[in-house]
């Protein structure tokens, strides 16, 4: 099947600004009141960004933000326009032409078929699946975290993958479960039923598009922290988590209460230089612990000890 392509291609006029952290929300806004027709942020001094504190927006001690703009956009318009409102020097910035391209054919091209394991393939709707008999999975680049890209999910597939045979028939919790690709997977490897939960509602609305093209929509249940039922708790035979460090340790006592006494837990989306705090989160509470690396980031699971 060939990749969607975009009916018009055009230019535009970018503007790029670094600013301090605590000036990212008004020059966004400044931006968006003057017409650009995207704000995007970027790291601007190559700094790690992980997990923040609750209730903040994760964002760089300096950014840049790039407004995106008409290219027939006059540039010194614009800056008087951007100088009167923000009422003060502006942040260093500089003007960039963006040549007319296909983005959408663009951004598409770099995700083709992968492979996880023996048998487990994520394929975007428009390709070909290079073997008709594996263990396909639609699956298209979208608003929620997880098509496989990244080593946290990849190891998540991994682990999937070489439990096929154990997956028969249990029952799983995807804790944070973004675009859904590890509950599809689990179903489509003989899972007898997942509940996706997630506390950002779009998730859930991915997951659910997911579920529905791979046909596993049935069994694919997905509900916020608060609407998972009572007698799920505590029953589930695998818990997957693939977040972050600082969360896996905040909910170790609330994901442990999930998984059935024998059941698994794997966690994912640890970096190396964290995984002592997972370890100390966990470590007492799970048995035959295995950790596997991709990169810089870490996958720990183990079994709950049975009662």
């Amino acid at each position: 099947m060939d990749a969607p392509c975009a009916a018009n291609l055009m230019p535009w006029l970018q503007i790029r600004l670094e600013v301090e952290q605590t000036q990212v929300d008004a020059l966004s806004d400044l931006l968006s009141e003057a017409g650009a027709l995207s704000v995007t942020m970027q790291d601007a001094a190559d700094q790690p960004l992980y997990e923040p504190p609750p209730g903040e927006t994760p964002i760089w001690s300096h950014t840049q933000v790039i407004g995106l703009f008409e290219a027939d956009t006059k540039q010194d318009d614009l800056l008087d326009q951007l100088r009167v409102q923000w009422g003060k020097e502006l942040p260093p910035l500089k003007f960039e032409d963006i040549p007319d391209q296909d983005w959408v054919r663009n951004s598409i091209a770099d995700f083709k078929p992968m492979q996880f394991g023996k048998k487990l393939w994520i394929c975007p709707s428009w390709h070909q699946p290079p073997q008709a008999d594996a263990v396909n999975i639609l699956l298209d680049p979208g608003l929620a975290f997880g098509t496989g890209t990244h080593p946290t999910t990849a190891l998540c597939l991994q682990w999937l993958d070489d439990k096929a045979d154990w997956l028969a028939q249990k029952t799983v919790i995807d804790y944070g479960c973004g675009s859904g690709i590890l509950g599809v997977a689990a179903l489509k490897l003989g899972a007898k039923v997942v509940w996706g939960v997630d506390n950002d509602p779009q998730a859930l609305v991915s997951t659910r598009d997911n579920a529905e093209k791979n046909t596993v929509s049935t069994n694919f249940h997905t509900c916020l922290p608060e609407q998972l039922p009572a007698d799920v708790s505590g029953q589930a035979d695998l818990i997957l988590a693939n977040i972050l460090a600082n969360p896996l340790c905040e909910l170790a006592p609330h994901l442990l209460s999930l998984c059935k006494p024998g059941g698994f837990l794997v966690l994912s989306g640890i970096l190396d230089t964290q995984i002592d705090s997972i370890q100390q989160a966990y470590g007492s509470q799970l048995q035959r612990i295995n950790i596997a690396q991709q990169e810089e980031w870490m996958r720990v699971s183990g079994t709950k000890p049975s009662a």
